[in-house]
């Protein structure tokens, strides 16, 4: 079984990262180069870097925070918000980032997954999907940062992603952003068991016990968690030494 990996994620607005509840209440983080240093030398496998604001004033910013970090961190990361195009891919791949992530704009066109993943290659091309869950059970793809609802199922929308050439999948609870209720297992199992491309379970960490509980029971491909690491209340440390007595395989810390 491959190692399930630790993730920071770093939402960034106007060059600051910030974090909220329910995708809103932002409050300040910290700087994201900064941020991702720290994360590179506490034993995290991967970085998220979400622009949350996306809007084309922010893009150079985002650029050159991509471009510092990469200076500086050493282990992959992927970068979303705002990505329209091959051409807006490109620029963030050739100032250091490893992947995309994609979410509003493969939603409006589907094809745009197809055109990185051929350009660039699948293990480039990560689709964000942000859950909330409906009335009837099930669960509905939003877009526009959490704002717009799309109409979609979910996991109709999880295997689409995947057949038109997604390498991975970012699996956003709304419902538990930032709560630090857990992650919704059920929707986090869900997709496990209907792709066959990695998962990154995100939403609703508050203990170290949500990471075992995402890896075990969720199933879940990689954890990615928020404001528990910013703000100091867990390590990746601490999260990686859990999942190694829990049975769980992961990097090694340090290596």
């Amino acid at each position: 079984m491959p190692n399930v990996r630790v993730i920071p994620c770093l939402d960034v607005d106007q060059g600051r990262v910030v974090k909220g509840i329910n995708f809103l209440s932002l409050r300040d983080a910290g700087d994201p180069v900064e941020l991702a240093e720290y994360y590179d030398r506490s034993g995290a496998d991967e970085l998220v870097f979400l622009d949350i604001t996306a809007s084309s004033d922010d893009r150079a910013i985002m650029a050159e925070v991509v471009a510092a970090t990469a200076q500086k961190v050493f282990i992959p990361f992927t970068v979303g918000g705002g990505i329209r195009s091959n051409d807006d891919a490109r620029l963030m791949l050739r100032a250091g980032a490893d992947k995309v992530s994609i979410n509003s704009a493969a939603i409006a066109n589907p094809g745009l997954i197809s055109d990185l993943a051929h350009e660039f290659g699948s293990q480039c091309v990560v689709v964000a999907i942000d859950a909330k869950s409906t009335n009837d059970g099930g669960y509905e793809v939003f877009s526009h940062g959490g704002r717009n609802a799309s109409g979609i199922d979910v996991f109709e929308w999880s295997r689409r992603a995947e057949s038109l050439g997604a390498g991975e999948i970012l699996l956003t609870s709304m419902d538990r952003d930032g709560t630090k209720d857990g992650f919704d297992i059920a929707l986090t199992r869900g997709v496990v068991d209907l792709v066959s491309i990695p998962v990154i379970a995100s939403g609703g960490v508050g203990t170290i016990a949500h990471f075992i509980e995402g890896a075990i029971n969720g199933h879940a491909d990689a954890l990615l968690a928020a404001s528990v690491f910013h703000f100091g209340e867990i390590t990746v440390k601490a999260v990686k030494d859990e999942l190694l007595r829990s049975g769980v395989s992961v990097r090694p810390y340090g290596s």
